[in-house]
């Protein structure tokens, strides 16, 4: 059963592309496949590739809901939601789920919050980039504007997520192992990511970056954030699991 459950919001979300209805439903059975493996598991369901994959994809869609009044093209926006959740949902489901009980040094809060902090800004770095992709599809300066506004709140908002996700996550490695600090890839890439929209907050309000340099900032800032979630976890030793 819960196999079938893991499964069963990629379709959802793929086909929610073409009909809204859809795509509710599948955030829906993914939010209810992430409770029961939650309970069966007795904590969070936020360690390892297949359980941050399927809370980064509920986490897109359920920040994109506040953001549906302010949004004129609501159908462009969500074909790409719900393609971007699909593609996350699809890869969750093909990577083994992480079912050991937790070593101590996860035991606590600080990880935890560490953790969700993380992917609701990770979240929020990806619909910005879907709102950059469509402000430069627009094809009428006043259906661009609004975009590349909403596109900065977006990542104002998802910044200081991440910057108080650092703050827990060097608690937490203090308590873990004495160090607020232990210069892995992914806490350097954390850091370069970090700078990186700092970058893009300062660079925005320049008259120099306004616009569609600022948005193609925002784009490129989603590229860092995957290669700082799945690329260095891939392709580099680290005491990260996620």
């Amino acid at each position: 059963m819960m196999q079938i459950m893991a499964f069963a919001a990629f379709p959802l979300y793929l086909f929610g592309a073409a009909w809204r209805p859809l795509l509710y439903a599948g955030f829906a059975v993914q939010v209810a496949y992430l409770t029961a493996r939650g309970i069966g598991l007795g904590r969070l369901p936020l360690v390892g590739v297949h359980d941050t994959l399927n809370f980064l994809s509920a986490s897109l869609i359920a920040f994109s809901f506040p953001l549906m009044a302010e949004m004129k093209d609501k159908k462009q926006f969500y074909f790409m939601l719900s393609l971007l959740a699909a593609a996350f949902t699809a890869f969750a489901f093909v990577s083994k789920p992480h079912a050991m009980p937790l070593p101590p040094v996860l035991k606590t809060y600080w990880f935890e919050f560490h953790v969700i902090l993380s992917f609701f800004s990770y979240a929020l770095f990806g619909i910005a980039a879907v709102l950059g992709i469509i402000y430069l599809k627009a094809g009428r300066p006043e259906e661009a504007v609004p975009l590349e506004r909403i596109q900065y709140k977006t990542v104002l908002i998802g910044y200081c997520l991440f910057s108080l996700s650092m703050i827990f996550g060097g608690v937490w490695a203090y308590l873990a192992w004495g160090t607020y600090w232990l210069w892995t890839p992914k806490e350097l890439w954390t850091t370069i990511l970090w700078i990186f929209y700092s970058f893009y907050l300062h660079a925005r309000l320049r008259q120099a970056w306004a616009g569609r340099p600022s948005v193609m900032l925002g784009i490129a800032g989603f590229a860092v954030v995957l290669f700082t979630y799945l690329g260095v976890g891939l392709l580099m030793k680290s005491s990260h699991t996620f």
